[in-house]
């Protein structure tokens, strides 16, 4: 627990701490008033609420349209799965930036909907829901399916053979097994929907605004600080609250699984009823998923002769330091540094996590783990400005500064990936292992190793997409000289001009094809293992 600790001590709470202190902090004095004088006001508790009552609903629609999806990825095979495993994961690490401005070009004015049926939605909570399911969909599949796979289906078939019907089979079979899944995936869907951005900056217009959206304009527009601190603190507590509660429900319903290889579990469709759940699947992915990034190659296209991807080459008459295109070899080498200090960073506190004889300290770091991603990313990237500009952590000049705050979000992923395997390991294969003189170290490789490297592979993966597409933190510390993805398209989206917005959509479309062959790699190689466990 050393190396957890040490990091989110230093790169996470002195970051916060130090920016939420000079917010309410003046001349010396501590300003804890300001906290009753915020939350008196009006607006402020209309924020709250919508804030609030968004994420459950976004988090429920989530769950509904894609747990069947977990199911058809983890239980059939069919042509085409890898692929469109990855296609699903691409809306992730897309910029919310963008996720907002594809999905204002099918519900905005003139957009499809506008187009063929007449109907606009963008000025309805429901294009925000809808984006809100869009970006994370995969989020739900690849949780709860990772282990839906690894689930041995003999206990369902046990349970059917004993004369329950196979709703009844799966109610009280399957479903217990992929609680701590389900409760996890819905708790980052839930926290991402909370803390939600781009979306709603771009889809809610003057009328809906989230805690996120107005710590930005309390900061960046209206530079009142304290307010900004006041509302990050409320942010803080009720993520606090949330990740406590379900901590404590996790715990109590997690259990010993019986956990067999994944290729064994998936079989071609069979019955009517399969095919139907296949084709529901297929059609949802298509409208919900497909449909928006067809609109961003759409736009990139425009131009004739690839005039927007040829622009890309130059800095824009000097209004870029560099070329944009060099954007894509800095997100590569910073998510590839992300990905390793997130997979060691969380990969050694599951594995502190789930000891028997862990203190409540360390029970406690479970749901502290979460807090990042429930925490302003704009706190978190002044925070960083202004706490490591100072030695010995002057970093404001240094490149690792942005893989840094991007494995902040990415420790989450591998945690809550790599959690529900690790406790569903049988203890005893550990302690039979020790008793046969197996070091600790032996035990690991030999015992958890080979039972969670599907989940590993799947952590390192989530941990790789969202430091391509993380955006809030990095907007602040990425170097003018070097920046992302995500920078350059929000740079190229708040300039004016066909030419700006085009090569806007030009490079969101080579950063989810990046991504799709990232992840089109990952799954070659999560697939091509031998033995069985």
């Amino acid at each position: 627990m050393a190396v957890p600790v040490a990091f989110f001590a230093v790169f996470f709470a002195y970051p916060v701490a130090a920016i939420v202190g000079r917010g309410l902090k003046a001349e010396g004095v501590w300003r804890f008033g300001r906290i009753g004088e915020v939350l008196a006001q009006s607006d402020v508790r209309h924020v709250l609420w919508f804030t609030t009552w968004q994420a459950f609903v976004s988090t429920a629609l989530t769950l509904l349209v894609a747990l069947p999806g977990a199911y058809v990825f983890a239980r059939l095979d069919f042509p085409g799965k890898q692929v469109l495993r990855a296609v699903v994961t691409v809306p992730f690490v897309l910029p919310t930036v963008v996720v907002g401005t594809a999905f204002l070009a099918l519900v905005g004015r003139g957009g499809l909907l506008d187009e063929v049926w007449g109907v606009r939605l963008d000025t309805t909570v429901w294009a925000i829901l809808l984006a809100h399911v869009f970006f994370n969909y995969a989020v739900v599949v690849r949780t709860v399916g990772g282990l839906w796979a690894q689930l041995d289906p003999r206990q369902e078939e046990a349970a059917r053979m004993l004369g329950a019907s196979p709703l009844k089979a799966w109610r009280q079979v399957t479903l217990p097994a992929l609680a701590p899944a389900v409760a996890a995936a819905a708790l980052m869907v839930f926290l991402f929907t909370f803390t939600s951005f781009g979306v709603v900056q771009i889809l809610g217009g003057p009328t809906f605004s989230t805690l996120e959206v107005e710590i930005y304009r309390q900061t960046s527009e209206i530079f009142d600080l304290s307010t900004a601190a006041v509302l990050t603190l409320i942010q803080f507590v009720a993520v606090g609250v949330i990740l406590a509660v379900h901590a404590w429900t996790v715990r109590r319903r997690e259990s010993a699984l019986r956990l067999v290889d994944a290729s064994v579990t998936a079989g071609r469709p069979r019955g009517a009823g399969q095919w139907t759940l296949l084709g529901g699947v297929l059609v949802s992915v298509a409208a919900l998923l497909v449909l928006p990034l067809a609109v961003l190659v759409q736009r990139s296209l425009d131009a004739p002769g690839f005039g927007y991807y040829r622009a890309l080459t130059s800095d824009g008459g000097g209004v870029f330091l560099v070329p944009p295109i060099e954007a894509i070899g800095n997100s590569l080498s910073y998510a590839v540094a992300a990905t390793v200090i997130a997979v060691v960073i969380g990969g050694l506190a599951a594995v502190a996590l789930t000891r028997r004889d862990a203190g409540r300290f360390v029970r406690g770091f479970d749901a502290l783990l979460m807090l990042p991603l429930g925490v302003s990313a704009v706190t978190v990237g002044f925070g960083f400005l202004i706490a490591l500009d100072e030695p010995p952590l002057d970093l404001r000049s240094s490149w690792i500064l942005v893989p840094l705050a991007q494995a902040l979000v990415g420790v989450p992923f591998v945690v809550r990936t790599m959690l529900p395997v690790l406790r569903a390991v049988d203890v005893r294969l550990r302690e039979a292992a020790a008793v046969l003189g197996a070091s600790p170290w032996r035990v690991w490789r030999e015992v958890d190793l080979p039972m969670v490297r599907r989940a590993l592979l799947i952590a390192a993966g989530f941990a790789f997409a969202v430091s391509l597409g993380e955006f809030g933190a990095t907007v602040f510390i990425a170097r003018p000289d070097r920046p992302t993805l995500p920078v350059a398209v929000a740079r190229l989206l708040g300039r004016p001009g066909d030419l700006n917005y085009g090569q806007a959509m030009a490079l969101s479309t080579i950063l989810m094809v990046v991504c799709a062959v990232a992840l089109l790699v990952l799954e070659r190689l999560r697939t091509d293992r031998t033995g069985e466990f």
